[in-house]
């Protein structure tokens, strides 16, 4: 009794193993009879199918990914940039999918490669190198994931997301920018310079102007008081000299004796009797 009713599990196992199938949470199927297509998009779970007549066709209903190395694209001053990007991407229409690549993720990712890569060739051929590194990168993957909204129809798939993880350039455009904007900062430089060498030159002449104004100010009030000192001197003399005139000649010949042997080795050549020795001769100079 044993054996049969363990002869009887094994038929029924074999049996529930060819008429059933499942379909996991991240997953979509196709139901075929006889090749022809009986049903799809068939869900999660678990399903009858029959024997021979019936196959199973399973497609991943998750993200997909397709991740590119780094490719050459032209911008419009001919140059070329390094661009390192990805494709995320989902069956959408799994019939039509089927039919546009026969299930075959390979064969998917080729197709999808090829109309990203002249997406990104057309985009990148119509900015600047500044515009693809700097400014315009986010419009660019926006734009390309627009125009892949085609490939619903034809291949049965929907890009999700475009993304560069690197736009790099090649060593010998590299260079050619670096010294492009070398040359451009130098510029830049120079240009402040003689700016600042200008402004320098406007300072330092409208304080040599000032400078000069004031030394004249200076000249001119120094001369008015020294005009004036001069007059009140002038004056003083006058009124000694009306007062004492003698003591006034006595005053004026020393003076003259100090200015005349101020140095030791001084020599004068007179006549005893010149009017430059008066009063060494006559101390009260009376003739």
């Amino acid at each position: 009794m044993i054996p049969r009713l363990i002869i009887i599990a094994i038929v029924l196992g074999i049996i529930a193993s060819t008429c059933l199938y499942k379909v996991d949470q991240w997953e979509t199927a196709i139901l075929f009879q006889f090749k022809e297509i009986k049903k799809t998009d068939i869900g999660p779970g678990l399903h009858f199918k029959i024997p021979i007549m019936n196959t199973v066709k399973k497609f991943e209903n998750r993200l997909l990914n397709l991740d590119k190395e780094a490719q050459r694209f032209l911008t419009e001053e001919k140059k070329d940039v390094l661009v390192d990007y990805f494709i995320k991407w989902r069956i959408s229409n799994t019939k039509q999918f089927y039919f546009a690549t026969q299930g075959d993720i390979l064969t998917a990712n080729n197709r999808l490669d090829k109309r990203m890569n002249r997406a990104l060739r057309d985009e990148f051929g119509a900015r600047t190198v500044k515009e693809v590194v700097a400014g315009e990168r986010t419009e660019i993957l926006n734009i390309v994931t627009e125009s892949t909204s085609g490939l619903e129809n034809e291949l049965g798939i929907r890009v999700v997301d475009v993304r560069t993880k690197r736009i790099d350039l090649p060593t010998e455009v590299s260079n050619s920018v670096y010294a492009r904007m070398r040359a451009e900062r130098n510029r830049v430089a120079k240009d402040f310079r003689a700016r600042g060498a200008e402004q320098a030159e406007r300072i330092r002449a409208a304080a040599d102007r000032e400078r000069e104004v004031i030394l004249a100010e200076a000249y001119k009030d120094a001369e008015v008081i020294r005009g004036r000192g001069d007059a009140k001197a002038t004056e003083v003399y006058a009124l000694a000299f009306g007062k004492d005139q003698e003591f006034y000649s006595l005053y004026r010949s020393l003076t003259a004796y100090q200015n005349s042997f101020s140095e030791g080795n001084n020599i004068l050549l007179l006549e005893p009797d010149s009017e430059f020795f008066k009063y060494f001769n006559n101390p009260r100079g009376i003739k």
